[in-house]
Parts: structure tokens; sequence; C-alpha cells
């Protein structure tokens, strides 16, 4: 089975500017009822991020940094690790393993895809279980 059809599709991403401001995206999370937000590229060549609760506790709360002069971008993993959408899941899910990742971007010629959680695998794999 490939990423893209287990991945989350762009449509259903909550995306963010890196220059919003921390509490902004925070708000936006909470009302997407979401744990992570894509941080929008700065241009076509640009890299894509993620800002997850992970950054905002390490930085906010770890690091004493004021949530008010913060920007997205001064805290979020960019670029954030990708995969293509064609990789095999099995293969994204050993990376995520191995690195102690929780989420992976679906990127393609540097254009967004999807994201891979592995809430998304682990639905697939319960569906399978339930087909027995």
């Amino acid at each position: 089975m490939l990423v893209e059809n287990v991945m989350t599709p762009t449509k259903e991403i909550i995306k963010t500017s890196p220059m919003s401001t921390v509490r902004g995206a925070l708000k936006l999370m909470k009302e997407n009822k979401v744990r992570s937000v894509i941080v929008d590229k700065n241009g076509a060549s640009g890299a894509y991020g993620l800002l997850s609760f992970r950054n905002i506790l390490e930085s906010i709360i770890a690091q004493d940094g004021d949530i008010d002069l913060l920007n997205v971008y001064d805290i979020a993993t960019m670029p954030a690790v990708s995969v293509s959408a064609k990789l095999d899941v099995k293969c994204a899910a050993k990376m995520m393993v191995n690195s102690h990742m929780k989420r992976l971007l679906v990127i393609d010629n540097n254009e967004l895809m999807g994201i891979l959680t592995m809430s998304d695998i682990l639905d697939v794999l319960m569906d399978s279980v339930e087909d027995f």
C-alpha cells in the first residue's frame, strides 16, 4: 500500500503562515481540534514546515518564551521531514518509528500533497483487523 492511499489529503489540512503569531497558530489548532498545523512555504522554492504542540511546549514553556513575541517561523520545524506519495507505507512507518516522529509531510515536486500520521497508519491497520 502506498502513502497516497493512507495520508490525509491537502484539502483536509490546516495551514498557517510562517509569519503568523504563535498565539494565532495555537488558536487555529484549538478551533480545528488538531495537534499540529502545516507552515506554508515562503515561495515557490521554499520549504514547508510543521508546528506541533511539542514545538510550542519547548519554546514557550520549557524555554520561558513569550507567546506574543514569537512568530510561527521562530519555533516550527522547518523544513519538515517529508516523504513521497508513492512510497510504501511500511517504509514510512519504519521511518516514523526509528526517528520517533508522529507526522510526515507528503510532498512531491515541492508541492504539499498531504500529511501522514501514525493515526492514519493505525486506522488502516485497525480496518484490516476488522475484516477477519
